[in-house]
């Protein structure tokens, strides 16, 4: 396992963290294996949320004996003093620990969504006082907005930031990864697979790990997954090979989603998983989750081409920030099932 200084925080971390956000998917037994076979193994960056289900009471109750042994990263998603501190406190007794290594302000997107979090009365002042009892070390942030989150973190409020770095989004190296390394802060990148629509796996986990982040979070609900993930970083990605897949991830980027989820369809389609999918599809074909996502979407994206609301000015694309061709592509995608 490779070992990295994570910043400023300057504790080290492993180069492969773990990502608990499925775990409440799966029988306890299998989470508590999954969790103590990757601490035995050297994995030592364990990520949570209060929003992911029981996510914090099965870590906590399967590795709250062995504390000392990780760094404990979790997350809140509210935006108020009040809800923010009452969300911290639970996720402590969740977690069964006196202090979380690193507390995160989750799924900063829009503009007045961080205002509210920064404000006096915000999530942020809630964090701080935390911070202050000791209850947590670190401050930081996550977002799907790398040009967003590259000017916020200039405020020197944060120690870190959580952000999408894939074959298919390779869009945190434009601004937001050289920002971060000028100001020291941990950088960890998430959705190595983007939820399993990319292959190969093993060129998709390379992919971040050749990149300039301290840490690589990999959802993983097995110890077979474990496994997978560290028989993929088991080698260094010399000069070479790093090339082939910065290339690669120029072609796959091409859709230039951030899946920031401004956009909202009428219908229900989840249009950035389409968006990302799209040249991930065409060029490698779908994992069996991505296919199982398509055939349980199919009846939503073979009626997009005729929803009359849509057919002059796609509702989806008004709301886009990057003015994206999304109706063009989910339409495209209908397209699998012939």
């Amino acid at each position: 396992m490779r070992y990295r200084q994570f910043g400023k925080i300057g504790y080290k971390v492993s180069a492969l963290g773990f990502g608990a956000m499925n775990l409440p998917h799966v029988p306890f037994e299998q989470a508590h294996a999954a969790l103590n076979y990757a601490l035995d193994r050297g994995i030592n960056y364990i990520d949570t949320a209060a929003a992911y289900g029981k996510s914090e009471e099965i870590v906590g109750a399967c590795i709250g004996k062995r504390r000392n042994e990780f760094f404990l990263a979790t997350k809140t998603g509210k935006r108020d003093y009040a809800s923010a501190k009452e969300e911290i406190e639970r996720s402590l007794n969740r977690l069964q620990t006196d202090t979380l290594d690193l507390l995160q302000i989750h799924y900063v997107n829009y503009v007045n969504e961080f205002k509210q979090a920064m404000e006096s009365e915000g999530a942020y002042e809630a964090a701080l006082e935390a911070k202050r009892q000791g209850k947590v070390r670190h401050i930081g942030i996550t977002g799907h907005r790398p040009e967003l989150l590259a000017k916020w973190i200039t405020s020197g409020k944060f120690d870190q930031v959580l952000f999408h770095l894939n074959l298919a989004q390779p869009f945190a190296l434009k601004e937001l990864i050289p920002k971060l390394a000028e100001l020291d802060m941990g950088r960890v990148a998430m959705k190595p697979l983007s939820g399993g629509f990319i292959q190969p796996v093993d060129k998709a986990l390379r992919y971040p790990y050749s990149q300039d982040v301290h840490v690589m979070i990999s959802g993983m609900i097995s110890v077979d997954e474990v496994k997978q993930n560290l028989a993929a970083l088991e080698l260094e990605v010399g000069d070479e090979e790093k090339r082939e897949l910065e290339l690669l991830a120029e072609q796959l980027g091409e859709h230039n989603c951030r899946r920031c989820n401004y956009c909202s369809c009428p219908l229900e389609i989840p249009i950035p998983d389409m968006m990302i999918s799209s040249q991930v599809r065409q060029t490698f074909g779908l994992l069996p989750k991505g296919d199982a996502f398509y055939q349980k979407h199919k009846g939503k994206l073979l009626s997009c081409a005729e929803y009359e609301p849509c057919r002059e000015k796609p509702l989806c694309e008004e709301k886009c920030p990057y003015h994206l061709p999304m109706q063009r592509v989910v339409q495209e995608a209908s397209g699998y099932f012939q």
